[in-house]
């Protein structure tokens, strides 16, 4: 029996999940990759791809993934943060917009007419800003 340590939206997600997992001696599993890669419209209503691990392995598992390793890849790439175009803050991440409107759309005409963008949100004022508008 394999219990799922973490849902993710899109496959190569959780396989960078896995590989880490991995890497700290852990087996994991991904569950729902196929079916998500071929329709991702169907992402939301099967849960998100899936991450799954042994039962004795879950508590290391949910403490490794929840590591903030962000810092490690700045500090190795070299990367500058987002600035938020309203507030000027640092403290933004990337957001999916759109993906509702799509799954609708594909539901009622089975043709996603709507585009799936990244835009900025800022965790400081609120505000969401597409990319490259």
């Amino acid at each position: 029996m394999l219990l799922t340590v973490a849902h993710f939206d899109f496959p190569y997600q959780a396989q960078i999940a896995r590989a880490q997992l991995e890497a700290e001696g852990i087996d994991a599993w991904v569950a729902d990759e196929f079916t998500i890669g071929m329709q991702w419209l169907y992402s939301n209503a099967l849960g998100g791809v899936r991450l799954q691990v042994e039962p004795q392995q879950l508590q290391r598992a949910q403490a490794i993934l929840a590591q903030d390793r962000s810092q490690d890849v700045e500090a190795q790439e070299g990367s500058e943060p987002l600035i938020c175009p309203c507030c000027g803050s640092s403290q933004t991440r990337y957001r999916p917009i759109g993906r509702r409107l799509a799954f609708l759309m594909f539901l009622g005409l089975d043709f996603p007419l709507f585009p799936v963008r990244n835009a900025v949100h800022c965790e400081d004022c609120g505000s969401l800003s597409r990319l490259y508008d």
